[in-house]
């Protein structure tokens, strides 16, 4: 079972004890690679009680200035959110999640991102999502700790991988990674502001919907390309 292209990445974290307790139960589920994006407080010597015998995954975890650096390398980007978007994103399951983890981190990066304990994500941080995972809870008391939902997360993927081929079919193809994503992004804004086809302004909705859009085709590298080709093409000839 490798686990080497998963990732949780935990955003904001206030509490220094979630952070330890989402390094333990990781360390159970067999994931060592933990991002924290602007924690409050970090290191701390609560998320190293809370750890016990996961130190060694603290002492490892990366700490990121944006969320963006968070996900430099990833090509797969699945958030954890409990509440509705006007954007609507594919919601799936722990168990849809991990499947879906233990399949595409056969060959290339996966983020697995857990929001703020009292927020969640904002709907920036969705917009860089490829889907959001939904976890089912009691509609009476649907409040769920951090620490817990990475523990269910966790689960679902360890156990997917356990039961994952690592037989290649032919549709194992190069997707585009999530910073090559962000570059596309911004140029494709710059296009279409150079065309005079986006008053950012004007239409502030525009491209989070157009970045929803590239999100759920997945598109590969090479796709990619030929459109970053097409945008560099149109501004030569604006």
């Amino acid at each position: 079972m490798s686990s080497e292209n998963i990732r949780i990445v935990m955003i904001n974290t206030s509490h220094p004890g979630n952070i330890g307790a989402a390094a333990r139960v990781m360390k159970n589920m067999g994931l060592k690679r933990l991002y924290l994006v602007q924690p409050k407080s970090f290191p701390n010597y609560e998320a190293s009680a809370m750890a016990s015998g996961a130190s060694d995954l603290l002492s490892k975890a990366i700490v990121c200035d944006s969320f963006e650096e968070a996900l430099d390398g990833c090509h797969l980007v699945l958030g954890t959110t409990a509440r509705e978007r006007k954007i609507q994103h594919e919601f799936i399951n722990g168990r849809e999640a991990g499947l879906l983890t233990a399949k595409e981190s056969q060959q290339q990066q996966v983020a697995l991102v857990f929001g703020r304990e009292r927020t969640g994500l904002t709907n920036d941080e969705i917009g860089l999502c490829h889907k959001l995972i939904n976890i089912p809870t009691n509609p009476d008391y649907s409040s769920l700790n951090v620490a817990s939902a990475v523990q269910i997360i966790s689960y679902e993927v360890m156990m997917a991988l356990g039961i994952q081929t690592t037989h290649q079919t032919e549709d194992d193809i190069a997707l585009a990674s999530s910073d090559n994503m962000q570059r596309f992004y911004q140029h494709l804004e710059e296009t279409l502001v150079d065309i005079d086809f986006l008053k950012p302004k004007q239409s502030p909705q525009l491209i989070p919907k157009l970045r929803h859009i590239y999100n759920r085709a997945r598109l590969t590298q090479e796709e990619l390309n030929i459109l970053r080709g097409i945008l560099s093409k149109s501004q030569k000839n604006n």
